[in-house]
This record gives C-alpha cells, sequence and structure tokens, in this order.
C-alpha cells in the first residue's frame, strides 16, 4: 500500500503536535534554564517541521500520484491472513498477558505468527518457545521490567 507524502506528513504534524502539548505539563527544574520538557519539545517541533515538508511534496505529487495505491499483497489471502494475526496478535497480548502471563502468551503469538508465516509446526513451537524465555530473561531479569507471571506465578524465579 502506498500513501501520498502528504498523508504522513499530516500524522506527523498530528504527532508532534500532541507531543508538544503533552511536554507542556512536565515540571520545571528551579534555577534551570532548560527543563525536562526541552529535547522532548526539540524533536516535536521538528516532527512537525517535517511533517509540514511532507504535506508540501505530497501536494505537489498530487496530480501524478493517488491519495492510496493498493499493492498486489493486498489480494493475497495468505498475506491479508498474516497481517490480521499480527494485529490480533497485540490485541491478544494487552487483553490476556496479566491473567496468562508473559511466557504463555508471548510463546502463543511468537507460534501462531510463525504458523501464519509457513513455518512447520515443530520449529515454530520450538523457537517461539526459545524466542519467549530469551526475551523473558533479558527484559525480566538483566533490564529488572516487571512482566506478569500470569497463571505461571507458583513457579516465578
Amino acid at each position: 500500500m502506498k500513501l501520498n507524502d502528504a498523508v504522513f506528513g499530516l500524522l506527523l504534524v498530528i504527532l508532534g503536535g500532541g507531543l508538544i502539548v503533552g511536554v507542556q505539563g512536565y515540571p520545571k527544574i528551579p534555577g534551570q534554564p532548560v527543563g525536562p520538557a526541552l529535547f522532548p519539545g526539540l524533536i516535536a517541533a521538528g516532527l512537525c517541521v517535517c511533517g509540514v515538508l511532507l504535506i508540501a511534496k505530497g501536494l505537489r505529487q498530487r496530480a501524478g500520484q493517488p491519495w492510496l495505491a493498493w499493492d498486489d499483497w493486498v489480494r493475497s489471502r495468505r498475506h491479508v491472513a498474516a497481517l490480521l494475526v499480527l494485529l490480533g496478535s497485540v490485541v491478544f497480548y494487552i487483553a490476556v498477558s496479566d491473567k496468562l502471563g508473559f511466557l504463555l502468551t508471548a510463546t502463543l503469538i511468537l507460534a501462531a505468527n510463525f504458523l501464519v508465516l509457513r513455518v512447520r509446526p515443530l520449529p515454530a513451537v520450538a523457537v517461539a518457545v526459545i524466542a519467549a524465555l530469551l526475551v523473558h530473561f533479558a527484559f525480566y531479569k538483566l533490564l529488572r521490567v516487571p512482566l506478569p507471571w500470569g497463571v505461571l506465578q507458583g513457579v516465578a524465579w
């Protein structure tokens, strides 16, 4: 799918504007000329400037380029199914990760994505389990991110 640059530019301007509004609530540091809102604000302003440039470029190209052009993969049921499984995985994680736990949820999500991409079942499940364990170890033990244990709370390490 190809979107006109003006569409992406508008999205960048909206994102940058939202960030600028959001950083206004950051606390000020007494006695300091700069605060924690400075760098996020500069990045947000940069997003707005780039968005305006993209909008201008997209409007100039509008005569020769449609707002939206579909690629060939959109007509492929397998590719559309893979996209839906990927998007559904995010919703599934949000919905069940607290109750099911990170390890089981991540394993199921990875296995589903591998299977929809036509990886053979045994390697798909094996890689999903190993990858979930490695990611859990990296985030839970090394980075100390509190990942949910869910039904595995009794065996938490």
